[in-house]
């Protein structure tokens, strides 16, 4: 069988993890979780990987949990174990040091428009559709809407929780869950658009920014200030930064390292 994810890199450090399991629309069973996990893990653990767009095979991008696998289990200890497992590559999507980009070209529902939300940066395709319809099932979609509240304003995330009606990628571009959209022949030229641009940064700096700004939406706006002002010091004392002021006093292009 082939893998769930499969992954590609290319000289630039642009990672591509894929899910690829087309024939049960990639959806987050315990196959799944732990192949994310593991490709996640090994960017964390790659000093040269730049980028890192999330890509899906087939049809969809995501459906959410593979719910018959779930009721085939029916125990709470299983559940929870479940959830914490889905929440950990959540997590571990915010905390790598570089850009995660969803590259969004069919549906994503439930766990799988949580994946979504959780991305640094989402590119959708014209045909993409999203909804978080677990309450049409009976079960309200929790721990999607951790991500979502905050991609998105309040009553508009409220709206799709207890309706779990879809939105169509325009929808989601007007309501923050995307940045952007396009034809579905333009989904890689736009999501390289993204790349591009972020590798003409210094990795440095990018993953700083990165960890100050998910560190500081959850703080109040004097504690925000301290950590935002203590970044900024830290990042001008780094060669990136020096040589960036450096290249701008002297009219020219930085020449980064990394």
């Amino acid at each position: 069988m082939e893998p769930a994810l499969t992954e590609q890199r290319d000289e630039r450090g642009v990672v591509t993890l894929t899910m690829n399991r087309a024939a049960n629309f990639n959806a987050l069973s315990e196959e799944m979780l732990a192949a994310l996990q593991d490709g996640l893990d090994r960017v964390r653990d790659d000093a040269s990987a730049r980028v890192v767009v999330l890509a899906a095979a087939g049809k969809a991008f995501c459906p959410g949990h593979h719910l018959k696998e779930m009721i085939s289990k029916p125990s709470l200890e299983y559940y929870r174990q479940l959830f914490a497992q889905c929440s950990r590559v959540m997590l571990s999507i915010q905390k790598l040091p570089v850009p995660v980009i969803a590259r969004v070209q069919g549906i994503a529902t439930a766990a799988g428009c949580q994946l979504v939300a959780q991305c640094d940066l989402a590119v959708a395709s014209s045909a993409a559709s999203f909804a978080v319809s677990g309450v049409n099932y009976g079960l309200f979609c929790s721990t999607p809407s951790v991500p979502l509240l905050r991609n998105m304003a309040p009553k508009q995330a409220m709206e799709m929780l207890v309706t779990g009606d879809f939105i169509t990628a325009r929808e989601a571009l007007e309501r923050g869950l995307v940045n952007r959209v396009c034809a579905p022949d333009e989904l890689d030229a736009e999501v390289e658009k993204l790349v591009a641009s972020i590798l003409q940064k210094p990795r440095t700096a990018i993953a700083m920014g990165k960890e100050l700004f998910y560190r500081q939406r959850e703080m109040g706006i004097e504690a925000a200030y301290e950590l935002a002002a203590q970044t900024m010091a830290v990042n001008m004392m780094d060669e990136c930064a020096l040589e960036g002021f450096k290249a701008f006093v002297e009219k020219r292009k930085p020449h980064w390292r990394a």
